[in-house]
């Protein structure tokens, strides 16, 4: 049995640029219940999605958010896309972004997964549009 030593330095990494994404509120609310259980997924998922992946520095937050959200539309994802789509505040994609991702994925993933995905984007973008005129 391996004892934890503490979080890695890509661990490290991994919960900032997840932080930076995300938003802290959301990150403190999924690490807070976190539970043992899960415990060993949403330490590989911090180190190799956002300390790996998202933390590279070939492509900016824009880019792997647009392409991150057109994997998620094209899976039927749909619960993941919305949350890369709201956070779209903070890496940059815009409405216009989304809505060329819906074109692809209709074309490349199929019109009724577009369908489905389109309607949760408008959903999400109108919630995120009411969120700020508050």
């Amino acid at each position: 049995m391996t004892q934890n030593k503490g979080p890695t330095a890509r661990h490290s990494q991994g919960m900032a640029t997840r932080r930076s994404v995300l938003g802290e509120s959301y990150v403190d609310k999924r690490v807070s219940a976190t539970t043992d259980f899960e415990r060993p997924f949403q330490d590989l998922i911090t180190e190799a999605a956002w300390g790996h992946v998202w933390s590279r520095g070939t492509w900016d937050k824009r880019q792997r958010s647009i392409v991150t959200i057109a994997l998620l539309a094209g899976l039927g994802h749909y619960d993941e896309m919305v949350m890369h789509i709201e956070a779209t505040v903070r890496t940059g994609a815009t409405e216009d972004d989304i809505r060329e991702i819906m074109l692809h994925v209709a074309i490349y993933a199929g019109v009724p997964t577009a369908n489905h995905a389109i309607k949760l984007a408008r959903q999400a973008l109108e919630r995120m549009k009411g969120d700020k005129d508050e």
